[in-house]
């Protein structure tokens, strides 16, 4: 009998995506501090963390509804789940920026669809990003590229929890500022570390081979 997978949960999926320094500092080392887009997205999930459901223009929405899915191995919650005329899940996730694609929020939207396929064994093929600061949806087509990736990352991080390992800083100054993370990543000390123990391989390799 196969053992059953630890969870992960949905948000790893997303905090990978965008870096899995941040992953592993978020899910290993239990480290999360606020910014301004941390404070700005908890503000906007507020309707959503209460929990509230009904009907809302004909349509039944759950609200902070539990996920799990066996198969991969995650567990988390949808903002909201919105439920077609013939049962079908429609998730819903709830984002404080403006309107514009982001691989690493659509990815957390792709495992709350697997999720729901597996506890309601219905097909979804489409949710949707509801940005705050435009109040507007952004539908995001579960395609069979995106599921794949999704599925892949899954295995990523995966590996990275089990491994314990903490990974390098990303080379990405547009990602670091906005990461509320900072201070305890310290990417450029950090980086600068790697950088340096990279230099020192390279120079021994050099030397080695110069003494052959």
């Amino acid at each position: 009998m196969t053992e059953p997978l630890t969870p992960i949960m949905l948000s790893a999926l997303q905090h990978y995506s965008y870096c899995p320094r941040q992953c592993a500092l978020i899910h290993q080392e239990q480290t999360f501090d606020d910014n301004v887009h941390t404070v700005r997205g908890n503000l906007a999930h507020e309707r959503v963390d209460s929990g509230e459901s009904g009907t809302e223009y004909g349509v039944r929405v759950e609200r902070s509804l539990p996920l799990y899915s066996e198969r991969y191995g995650l567990t988390g919650r949808a903002d909201a789940v919105e439920f077609l005329d013939d049962g079908t899940p429609y998730p819903i996730e709830y984002k404080q920026g403006s309107r514009q694609k982001k691989t690493h929020d659509d990815v957390q939207l792709v495992g709350q669809a697997l999720c729901l396929e597996e506890m309601t064994g219905k097909a979804v093929p489409e949710g949707a990003i509801f940005h705050h600061k435009s109040r507007r949806r952004r539908a995001v087509p579960i395609t069979p590229e995106l599921r794949e990736f999704t599925i892949g990352l899954i295995a990523k991080v995966r590996a990275l929890l089990e491994s314990g390992q903490m990974p390098p800083p990303v080379d990405e100054r547009a990602l670091c500022k906005e990461c509320s993370l900072q201070d305890s990543c310290q990417p450029d000390l950090t980086g600068n570390r790697v950088r340096i123990r990279r230099l020192h391989a390279n120079l021994y390799d050099t030397e080695d081979e110069g003494s052959v």
